[in-house]
């Protein structure tokens, strides 16, 4: 029974921090201009803010487990409420930074950072294997839903009040973390090294999932949407709505990718989903007309998501139970890097060849991941799979 509690409420802490950083990631840079602020200096002080996450998250890599993922996550929550309301008040661009650092501000308008990488690592102790990958989909799901509830809740409340909203759903994420049974993360006095074997597996995965993130990198939304703008002459009012179906159709192919994961396996899952999604990618560079790209981006964007749970639920499949922690921190840091790298190359791609460069670059580093990937780890199955007889034929046990 505690299984199941801690599991909703990791679920619940979750899809309350999703909602404050979906009304960050669009109000945050807009207070800091209401505050007098340059472009410059907003994009110093959100940059600040990521990498507060960044450090927190590399923090939570090293120490999680000695100082204990439950007791850490209250500090993190209590943290980001402290530095939201604190910033409220805050005028000169040093206070804001160090503010936006120690409290995390994430204007990015996704959820990155520490208490995700926690929660990653104790979602599985909640389920079962073979509900784990099912329980990764439905955390990635309220996920997304509380992005695009964060984003709707900025547009109807005034621009004063977003920061002290934002600091008390930060809260509220603490007072569930409190209800956490005392077995959820608890402190070791002695954390286990990565075994051996761990230690490789995780290095070749972190090796192709930097690659994917350097990819992702390429297409932020504000990119992305500054390519639909420049070439087919669409403003906010139209993707607005695109972008928010595209948000829909991520979350949904979560639980998709969940019965898939099921009937084929993880990795082929993640590659044969991920695939065709870099190929209507780069369809949608070539796109006559906004209505056939905004239809191919769509489709995309149903199929593009579908690796998430479930590279999520596979990366803690592989690793013994107490190295999730740190194999969840190493997996976060390195997507952190590649996202924070690529999109000023993506600019420059953007001003110097064409205006779908990214979104070509982008195609061919996800496509190789997929190759890659599937080349490496089509035998390494996780437990739930080790007796699944579809796999037989293609994927027999080694001898």
């Amino acid at each position: 029974m505690s299984h199941k509690r801690n599991r909703h409420l990791l679920l619940g802490a979750a899809f309350l921090r999703a909602l404050a950083t979906g009304l960050l990631g669009v109000t945050l840079g807009l207070h800091l201009a209401r505050t007098g602020l340059s472009p410059g200096s907003v994009g110093f002080v959100v940059g600040a803010g990521l990498l507060g996450c960044a450090t927190a998250t590399l923090l939570a890599t090293l120490g999680g487990d000695r100082i204990g993922a439950r007791r850490l996550l209250l500090v993190l929550a209590l943290l980001g409420t402290l530095g939201a309301l604190a910033a409220t008040g805050a005028r000169t661009v040093p206070a804001l930074a160090a503010l936006a650092f120690f409290g995390m501000l994430n204007g990015m308008g996704r959820d990155r950072g520490a208490a995700l990488a926690l929660e990653q690592a104790l979602l599985p102790a909640t389920t079962t294997d073979r509900g784990r990958t099912g329980a990764f989909a439905r955390y990635n799901l309220l996920q997304d839903a509380g992005h695009a509830g964060g984003a709707l809740l900025a547009g109807v409340l005034p621009l004063p009040a977003a920061l002290p909203v934002a600091a008390g759903l930060s809260l509220s994420t603490g007072l569930l973390y409190l209800g956490l049974d005392g077995a959820a993360g608890v402190a070791s006095s002695r954390p286990v090294p990565l075994s051996p074997g761990s230690r490789r597996v995780l290095m070749r995965l972190s090796s192709l999932f930097l690659v994917d993130s350097l990819a992702g990198g390429f297409l932020t939304t504000s990119l992305v949407a500054l390519f639909f703008e420049r070439r087919f002459g669409t403003g906010p009012a139209v993707l607005g709505p695109l972008f928010a179906g595209a948000r829909v159709l991520n979350a949904l192919s979560h639980l998709l990718a969940a019965v898939l994961a099921a009937r084929i396996g993880l990795v082929r899952t993640m590659v044969f989903t991920h695939l065709p999604s870099s190929f209507l990618l780069v369809t949608v560079a070539f796109a006559p007309s906004f209505p056939v790209a905004a239809a191919l981006f769509l489709l995309r964007e149903g199929l593009v998501e579908m690796d998430v749970p479930t590279r999520q639920s596979y990366v803690m499949a592989v690793v013994r139970p107490e190295e999730r922690t740190r194999a969840s921190g190493i997996t976060a840091l390195v997507r952190m890097g590649g996202w924070a790298v690529a999109p000023s190359f993506a600019g420059l791609f953007m001003q110097g060849l064409s205006l779908g460069a990214p979104l070509l670059v982008a195609a061919a580093m996800k496509a190789t991941y997929d190759v890659l990937l599937y080349a490496a780890f089509r035998s390494v199955r996780p437990p739930e799979e080790g007796r699944v007889e579809a796999l037989a034929p293609l994927q027999s046990p080694r001898r």
